[in-house]
């Protein structure tokens, strides 16, 4: 399990606080115009694939390095199986893996790239990485620098599911995939990850994962606005897709054939989750949205 308490993070001009201020006797860090993050906490648990979603520059990259470690909580903690991220015990980074979204072109076939690297993991399973490459159609004997980006980026994500690892974090892993190809990163996802596993996928592209990322975290500079599983969206919230306007709707999105209306959900009947539709409605209502989740 993971666990932040009141974590935050700026880049400052000298590459520390900067121009941050600190209420110490607080633990909070105060507004400014340097801040990343600010004052989040928030729980993951086992056995859950997290959807991460925010605008762009509320610190989603930044979030992810601070749990795999390469930067360091300027306030709060993160805890990790009694880990501290960046304390990097081998212990903790043997059993966590980072996908950035920028990947490196190694002079190398992708075959022999995963003998060599895949060592650093205890759990690395080379017959996996095989059969996921073979599910995302690429060649294990193609060299990485004679590679496209889309090819690269399937590599990398073949690698990172054979890593084995309890903690997996994707930073926008379907950016570069041809539409076939995400429909094959769905597959290998749900497929080849360990039921005991926690995965945190930050993305832009909500479509491309919408049937895979549940529950759903929606991150804010300062707060996080929601952090909730689809059946308790679809609990507190009505998803309409009527031609008929409805006068409560707290967000309405004109579609071919009517309208995505999204409203609170006042007679409990179910309806299906539309994840662009939720994230337009957090962003114009955040307060009463957050006041929702956290009875």
């Amino acid at each position: 399990m993971i666990t932040i308490n009141d974590l935050g993070f700026t880049y400052g001009e000298t590459g520390g606080l900067g121009s941050i201020s600190l209420d110490r006797k607080k633990g909070h860090i105060q507004p400014t115009d340097r801040y990343v993050l600010r004052n989040i906490t928030m729980t993951l648990e086992e056995g859950c694939i997290y959807g991460l979603l925010g605008e762009n520059g509320v610190g989603k990259t930044t979030f992810l390095t601070l749990l795999s470690g390469l930067k360091k909580p300027q306030l709060g903690e993160i805890d990790i199986d009694g880990h501290k991220p960046y304390d990097r015990e081998p212990s903790f980074l043997a059993d966590q893996y980072y996908l950035s979204d920028e990947v490196a072109a190694v002079n190398m076939k992708a075959i022999d790239y995963a003998r060599n690297y895949g060592k650093f993991w205890e759990n690395f399973d080379i017959g996996k990485f095989k059969e996921v490459m073979e599910v995302l159609e690429n060649d294990t004997e193609q060299k990485m620098t004679r590679m496209s980006f889309g090819q690269l980026k399937k590599t990398y994500i073949a690698f990172a599911l054979a890593c084995n690892t309890k903690y997996l974090f994707m930073d926008e892993p379907t950016n570069g995939l041809d539409i076939p190809s995400k429909a094959q990163f769905r597959k290998a996802v749900t497929k080849y990850t360990r039921e005991d596993s926690v995965i945190l996928i930050s993305t832009h592209q909500v479509r491309d994962l919408e049937n895979i990322i549940d529950p759903i975290i929606i991150l804010d500079r300062q707060d996080v606005l929601l952090n909730a599983t689809i059946a308790e969206i679809s609990e507190k919230l009505y998803f309409d897709y009527s031609s008929e306007p409805m006068e409560n709707a707290l967000y309405r999105e004109m579609i071919p054939g009517g309208n995505i209306q999204v409203c609170l959900n006042q007679t409990g009947e179910d309806s299906k989750v539309n994840l662009e539709a939720l994230f337009n409605t957090v962003h114009q209502h955040k307060e009463l949205i957050k006041g929702i989740f956290n009875k």
